[in-house]
């Protein structure tokens, strides 16, 4: 038996332990970043501090101005007054420029470790997830991660720091109002968040899943739109992502309504601040402890000091979803790859004499999770200048020995290139060997030389050109108004079955791999065509090991060796 035994070093998403939680994995992504989230911080902190100090300034000028006092007394105001209206415009655009960086940085790391991953598992471990589903978890779930910082940790340490310094004002000019306002503002950024989250908690975990279900239905849908309705099956799924829609809506409306709860509460407790400060600011005027003119700053101050929490509540809802979102993305990050690598890989053997050769023997693979083999007890052998045919019922795991070569799925058992055990190489340099043209090979809404070029970027339109002649759609080619630059459409719709198959191989032949294995090339094509697809077939791979999967007698006939599974 040859498996591999270690895995290579973690993409930078996934170096933490997967049972540590996910706001607490993001801080640690966040790391990079995180003086320009002081930055961002202390940047919030000044343009709501300014806000603050307008308020509060402009409630002393105004005051002391009805005194009538000589103009120069109040020059200083004055000035403050303009620099706060100022400063509160500029912190603030400072600040968002400031926290937008540092998410989107933060962003960048995450998308570029999950693509890692992506890459390093190749499909066999993403089988467990649909189409739409990924996508959500890929584009949307990652995107909502940026709200950790803009709408959580920024806002939470600036309305800290602006919340301190308006007590700390309050107290310095009447000790009981500091006190109320003290408690008021407790009430909006500790309280009123807490029963938030407490509220919330239940929609913000489902709204991201529910979402991400209604993606996959919706992808679903438009991507077999024409199997769906041909089938009587359209008004069905229809009304399927309607009900899933409404979920979606009544989810959207409980996180509404912890929302509204927050700002009633919290526009509550602001409310009885300012009465508060009345009821024991007036007293105090009339027996000396304050001044008249500061009565209005003392009244005044919990309005504008309020905007340090008011955003808590919404923030608390963020969280509840940033770490929903985090745990659909973490758990993509964490799925364990259906292949390990070695820890030391062997160099790439050449091939003797300038033959290649891959050698089964008695291999047995599984898919994760399984309980059972997907095939066994397979021997083949591939070399330079052969075909062989694999052949068997459908689910006889035909497609499992492909996976199997292009290492996409572990195996027991022995698989040699040139000798060299296929467990103990690079994945990647295998792949650099072994290609593989694969029957649903997918085809981009791109150009023709784009989806060409795909599998060789330095190629040049001359090699393009080429290999499209030897998959027998030069003329084709040649004949479009837009030549290499002709666009084929959504999964290649302005293509026939033929054509899509043919534009697959072409894909493959300017990769140039020395072992071609061939996955059902002439699936979902009439018997005409499949036999013209053959004879291009074995003439554009002479010179290659190509191993044919196939469930046609009529394709294995041309075969130099037939190896039948699942019997």
């Amino acid at each position: 038996m040859t498996t591999s035994k270690q895995s290579e070093a973690p993409t930078p998403g996934a170096e933490q332990d997967p049972s540590e939680g996910a706001i607490r994995r993001l801080m640690r992504l966040s790391r990079p970043v995180s003086g320009r989230l002081v930055l961002a911080a202390i940047l919030g902190a000044l343009a709501v501090g300014s806000s603050v100090g307008l308020l509060a300034t402009s409630a002393w000028l105004i005051s002391r101005a009805s005194e009538q006092p000589p103009v120069l007394f109040l020059t200083i105001a004055v000035v403050s007054v303009r620099a706060f209206g100022i400063g509160r415009a500029v912190f603030r655009y400072a600040e968002r420029l400031v926290s937008h960086d540092a998410a989107f940085r933060t962003l960048t790391d995450m998308r570029v470790s999950i693509y890692s991953r992506l890459a390093d598992n190749g499909p066999v471990a993403l089988r467990p997830y649909r189409r739409g589903d990924l996508l959500s978890r890929l584009v949307a779930d990652v995107d909502s991660v940026q709200d950790l910082s803009l709408r959580v940790l920024v806002p939470g340490l600036a309305g800290f720091i602006v919340a301190a310094g308006s007590v700390a004002l309050a107290v310095w000019l009447l000790p009981a109002a500091g006190a109320i306002l003290a408690v008021a503002l407790i009430v909006g950024g500790v309280a009123v968040p807490w029963l938030t989250m407490r509220t919330g908690a239940a929609s913000a975990a489902r709204l991201a899943p529910v979402q991400g279900r209604m993606t996959s239905e919706v992808v679903d849908l438009f991507s077999g739109a024409a199997d769906v309705m041909s089938c009587g099956a359209g008004r069905r799924m229809v009304a399927r992502i309607e009900a899933t829609d409404d979920e979606f809506t009544r989810v959207q409306s409980e996180g509404a309504a912890a929302a509204g709860l927050a700002a009633a509460l919290g526009a509550a407790a602001q409310g009885a601040a300012v009465v508060g400060a009345v009821l024991v600011a007036v007293p105090a005027v009339r027996s000396g402890d304050l001044s008249g003119v500061n009565l209005a700053v003392v009244v005044l101050l919990p309005l504008a000091a309020y905007e340090a929490v008011v955003n808590l509540p919404t923030a608390a809802l963020a969280l509840l979803r940033v770490r929903s979102s985090a745990e659909r993305v973490f758990e993509v990050i964490d799925t364990p790859p259906a292949v390990t690598e070695t820890s030391a890989p062997k160099p790439l053997p050449a091939p003797a004499d300038g033959v290649r050769r891959v050698e089964l023997r008695d291999v047995a693979a599984h898919y994760p999770g399984a309980d059972r083999d997907a095939v066994s007890g397979v021997d083949l052998t591939l070399r330079t200048g052969s075909t062989t045919a694999l052949v068997g019922p459908s689910g006889a795991g035909k497609s499992t020995i492909a996976s199997v070569l292009e290492r996409f799925l572990d195996y027991d058992g022995r698989v040699t290139l040139d000798g060299t055990e296929l467990a103990e190489l690079d994945s990647d340099q295998v792949r650099t060997v072994i290609g593989l043209c694969a029957q649903d090979a997918h085809v981009f809404d791109t150009t023709i030389g784009e989806n060409v070029r795909l599998a060789n970027r330095s190629a040049d339109d001359v090699a393009v050109l080429a290999a499209l002649d030897a998959a027998r759609l030069g003329d084709w080619v040649a004949a479009q108004p837009d030549g290499l630059d002709a666009a084929v459409g959504m999964h290649g719709a302005a293509l026939s079955g033929g054509q899509r198959q043919r534009l697959a191989l072409a894909r493959a032949l300017i990769a140039d791999f020395d072992v071609l294995v061939l996955d059902e090339p002439t699936e979902h094509l009439d018997a005409e065509t499949a036999a013209a697809l053959m004879a291009d077939l074995r003439a554009a791979t002479a010179g290659k090991a190509v191993l044919l999967i196939t469930h046609r007698p009529a394709d294995a006939a041309s075969a130099d060796r037939i190896v039948e599974v699942g019997r």
